[in-house]
Order: structure tokens, then sequence, then C-alpha cells
């Protein structure tokens, strides 16, 4: 049975017993005893430190103190970074299936939204997201630290830890998406350019205190 196992793991270097034992149909105990007498191995990612928040608001003092950001599932992955003080959304990313690399962009973007240049951060900056797989993967930690930004994740099970990217989320799914359908991506990047622009530009953020005249408004938009 060593044999077996052994090309099975050869072949699919990241599999554990268990996928072993599925595959080969024995049991997953005796093929972990195998596992452990023969000093295999398999592929397991470090979760590493992830400095947790306590009961603290996805809130702040002042401008690039914490971002926020999340990854919501609306026909397609959408992934937007917003600065917790002024509200205001600084980058977002659609993609078909959200990743590590569209988290990576959205937070370049925002970079570059805030500062004029694609840099690290000149501010000592937080950035707050839940610990799903694309926040918590090598790839984006390491885009993280890159720009000289913190992480802090929330507590599990608790998204009103990051009450305002969820609010966010909220408003632009029960105001916008759910009332459109797109024929494709980029007919919904270009429709959703502009609702943010509305967001960010135009409409009133009542817990600032924002008041912006009717007449203003693109109420088409």
């Amino acid at each position: 049975m060593a044999q077996r196992i052994k090309r099975v793991i050869d072949t699919l270097p990241y599999a554990e017993y268990r996928t072993v034992a599925w595959l080969l149909g024995e049991n997953k105990k005796t093929v972990q005893r195998i596992f452990q007498i023969r000093g295999w191995r398999v592929w397991k990612r470090k979760s590493g430190s992830r400095p947790r928040v306590q009961s603290l608001p996805s809130a702040a003092t002042s401008p690039n103190e914490r971002w926020a950001t999340e990854m919501a599932r609306v026909w397609f992955s959408m992934t937007p970074a917003m600065d917790c003080f002024t509200r205001e959304l600084l980058g977002w990313q659609l993609s078909p299936t959200g990743n590590a690399r569209a988290a990576e962009a959205a937070l370049e973007e925002a970079l570059n939204s805030r500062y004029g240049i694609l840099g690290r951060a000149l501010d000592d900056l937080t950035i707050r997201s839940d610990n799903g797989l694309v926040f918590t993967s090598r790839r984006y930690t390491r885009t993280v630290y890159r720009y000289g930004i913190k992480k802090e994740f929330i507590r599990p099970h608790t998204p009103q830890q990051n009450g305002m990217m969820e609010r966010l989320i909220r408003s632009v799914k029960e105001r916008y998406l759910w009332l459109h359908n797109f024929a494709s991506l980029d007919e919904a990047r270009q429709a959703l350019g502009a609702w943010f622009r509305y967001y960010n530009e135009q409409r009133p953020h009542q817990a600032l205190g924002m008041k912006t005249p009717r007449e203003t408004y693109n109420l088409a938009a």
C-alpha cells in the first residue's frame, strides 16, 4: 500500500491523507499511519499571527488611519476598499471569481487614488478585513506589508466589526445591483464606476453630517 500511496502523493503533492485514502479506497487511519511511519508530510499553509480587533467598530479619527476591505459575491466578485473616516470608496475590483489578485488590485487602486502614486503608504495605516482565504493568503499579505500597511482582522462571525464595509456592500446591492441585469462583466464595471462616483461625490453620508443640496444629485445614477 505504501507504494500506491507514494504514487498518489508524487502526482498530487498537496493531497493530504484523507484525500489519498479516498482516492485509493483505503481506510483513512491506515493511510495516516503510513504517512507517519514514512515521515511523509503534506504542504500546509501557515496561519501566522492574526492581530484581532477587540470590540471596536470600523471607525477612525482621521483619514488614512484605518481602511476596510471585503469581498462580496453578486453574480461576480466585488472587492472594494474604503477609508473608514471619510467613507470614501478608494479602490474596487470586479472579477469572475474572487481571488487574491483582485484584492491586491483593489488595494493598489486605493493607494494610487489617495496618494497619487503607487508606493508605500505615507501614513500609519491599518487595513481591516475578515478572515477569508483571500485576505489571509500569502500573496495578499506580502502586498499589504510591501506597502507599509498593517493588517487587522475582525473576530470570526462578527461582521459588525467591519460594519462600514458591510453597509457599503448592502447599499450597492439594494440600491443598484439588484435593480439591474448586466450583459457582461465589462458592462457591470462601467455601470458600477458611475454609481461609485455618485456614492463618493454626491450621496450624503448621514453619520458624517454631510448635507448635499438635492439639486446637485444626479437622480438617474
